[in-house]
């Protein structure tokens, strides 16, 4: 696992200062502390920070080709590096080291842009070919790697691995984007549609870029999706067996590095299943790691503990308290953007006591995405059975009367918590899924602003590119659409950000077996019924599992790696939540109603409301800009 970063001047190839290259690749040191190197030619440099897992001696970087035609810098892995060398060797490609560094330009020079379909792996990448002076950059299915660009005051573009990367050059332009703290309200991170920052990009994953000197920036070009638009046939037990297959490929494929290598292990389904899998494919214990709570009932360190017995892992395990805190600063300047899924916080800690021991840990992201095992996504198909029993024109006005007068009750019983489900069905199913999974729903969000944010904002809301791109989806049901929007939306802006940066601020690489696009793509097909059953998700993959693991861990309700922010806000930190209100840099923005703030946070420490995701979504922004040395 690596860095990168670079400079390309789209005009005319001017002379690049190395130096510049140099401190965007030291602010992103922590990614890869094992190597620095810098390349330059007219028009254009290239530089890298490595993290050494395969080929430690042997894949500097920059690389040249063998031919010294084209060079390259890659974050991530590529799994079937060996056999892409092979087949390239046979139409005569040679290699001069063990990586899959050089197999990516023998990869580029035979298949040029196109190349990226060959690569089963993670990654973000960029390519200088000397021929024809064209950088290309990409990124891979699921965005698993990051990859920003931004185009200079002085017209050439600057690309790097994180934002902050980006802010060491001194040509990059810090002005706060309002329509991305729009977004940010609505669902705790800013998604890949768009910055924090006006002018800086981020690549969506799936997505390629070519740039030419003499050429404007073109639009990303989409290179890989994902389908829900065919269904498999077959008996049940059929599919479980090819199931297990794409498992069994999927996990040992990750196996492969010349570090140690290990698995973080929450007791949950996902996690559990990676670790058994290892623990078959495997001659000696799989070490483990997790992370436990100081709340009881947030604490699944006891399943972990049963899964590390059960497989003979060499685990080990932590507790998070409310003493951590006082790392908000650390996350807050990890992830450069604001990010408020309090989560990162134990997946730094789990990252940290994984370091201790290994270099490489996989992970269990993303079967809730690709199985439907999220609880959003089952009532997302609940609710559009009930929405096909009455017209748009009776549903909207009865539903909406019902969502205006219940209640809101955070307090009482799930069952009685009837007004967001009321609020839903009165929209279209892909509004009501946007509803579901944002944390501050619009109407929140309206009273939180100021008029003269308001007015900043304009017409745009935070749902709209959501909505457009469920209604744009190659899918045939609203359980589809729902999936294919925590693929493509979720998935890359909240859980696989928050695992990068986590991971790679200890210099850890996560690999996410669970992602693997070919096992994706089976579960994409998968019939509803083989994806929820009754009250269950990821239905097909735990009985696929039910060989492994016991039945309290593939049929307990899923719980999820939750901080317990609420607790931590009504007790020891209820004086930090008090704060948020008079925050210097909230403050000077003049975005917010300072007495909303301080009403929401008095409801919440005397117990009266939940508003913790917000106050820490709050904390987060207030710490975040004034990381990037934003004043308001």
């Amino acid at each position: 696992m690596c860095g990168i970063a670079g400079i390309y001047h789209l005009s005319t190839p001017k002379p690049v200062d190395p130096l510049r290259v140099e401190r965007m690749c030291d602010a992103i040191a922590h990614r890869g502390p094992d190597g620095f190197g810098v390349w330059t030619a007219p028009g254009v440099a290239l530089g890298h920070r490595r993290l050494s897992i395969i080929d430690i001696a042997g894949s500097p970087q920059p690389m040249a080709s063998s031919d010294g035609r084209v060079m390259l810098v890659f974050n991530g892995e590529i799994y079937n590096f060996r056999e892409l060398r092979s087949q390239l060797a046979a139409h005569g490609a040679q290699f001069h080291t063990d990586g899959d560094s050089e197999v990516i330009l023998a990869a580029w020079q035979r298949w040029g842009r196109d190349c990226v379909q060959h690569l089963h792996g993670m990654f973000a990448f960029a390519i200088y070919d000397l021929a024809d002076r064209t950088l290309f950059l990409a990124r891979d299915r699921f965005g698993v790697k990051p990859l920003f660009y931004a185009q200079l005051s002085d017209g050439s573009l600057a690309f790097a691995s994180e934002l902050k990367a980006l802010c060491a050059h001194p040509l990059l332009r810090r002005e706060v984007d309002p329509l991305a703290v729009e977004d940010y309200l609505a669902w705790g991170y800013v998604p890949d549609t768009r910055s924090i920052l006006k002018g800086v990009h981020k690549l969506a994953a799936g997505h390629s870029l070519l740039l030419r000197h003499g050429a404007d920036i073109p639009r990303p070009a989409q290179w890989w999706d994902i389908s829900f638009a065919e269904r498999h046939k077959g008996k049940a037990q059929d599919l479980e067996a090819e199931l297990l297959h794409h498992l069994r490929e999927a996990v040992t494929s990750r196996m492969v590095a010349d570090v140690p290598l290990g698995a973080f292990l929450s007791g949950g389904v996902d996690s559990s299943s990676v670790v058994a899998l290892m623990a078959e494919a495997s001659g000696r214990p799989v070490q483990t790691c997790s992370i436990g709570f100081d709340v009881k009932g947030l604490d699944e360190s006891g399943y972990a503990q049963a899964i590390a017995e059960r497989f003979g892992t060499d685990h080990r395990s932590r507790i998070v308290s409310p003493d951590d805190f006082e790392a908000a600063d650390a996350i807050a300047a990890m992830f450069d953007e604001p990010f408020a899924d309090a989560s990162a916080l134990p997946t730094w800690r789990v990252s940290q006591l994984a370091r201790e021991t290994v270099t490489v840990a996989l992970s269990g992201d993303g079967a809730d995405e690709a199985f439907a095992g999220y609880r959003r996504q089952r009532f997302q198909w609940n609710e559009d059975k009930a929405r096909g029993l009455l017209p748009p024109a009776v549903r909207g006005p009865l539903f909406g009367a019902l969502g205006s007068i219940w209640p809101k009750a955070d307090w009482a019983p799930r069952p009685l918590r009837a007004k967001s489900t009321f609020q839903s069905l009165a929209q279209s199913s892909e509004e009501g899924y946007a509803r579901a999974l944002s944390v501050t729903p619009p109407e929140l969000r309206e009273a939180l602003y100021s008029p003269d944010f308001l007015a900043l904002r304009g017409d745009y809301r935070a749902e709209q590119p959501l909505v457009a791109l469920m209604n744009d989806a190659p899918a045939r049901s609203g359980l589809d659409k729902a999936q294919y929007a925590d693929l493509k939306f979720w998935l890359p802006g909240d859980i696989l950000t928050k695992v990068d940066r986590a991971s790679m601020a200890v210099s850890l690489e996560a690999r996410e077996p669970l992602l693997d696009h070919r096992l994706i793509e089976f579960a994409a097909g998968l019939p509803e019924n083989m994806r929820i059953k009754g009250v269950q998700g990821k239905w097909l993959m735990k009985q696929a599992m039910r060989r492994y693991l016991p039945e309290d861990v593939l049929f307990r309700p899923k719980q999820g790696f939750v901080t317990p922010i609420a607790q931590w806000f009504r007790g020891p930190l209820a004086g930090a939540a008090r704060e948020i209100a008079t925050s210097t840099v909230l403050a000077r923005t003049g975005w917010f109603d300072s007495a909303r703030i301080r009403s929401i946070a008095e409801a919440h420490i005397v117990g009266h409301s939940d508003h913790s995701r917000l106050l820490w979504q709050l904390l987060m922004l207030d710490k975040s800009l004034s990381g990037l040395g934003i004043s308001g």
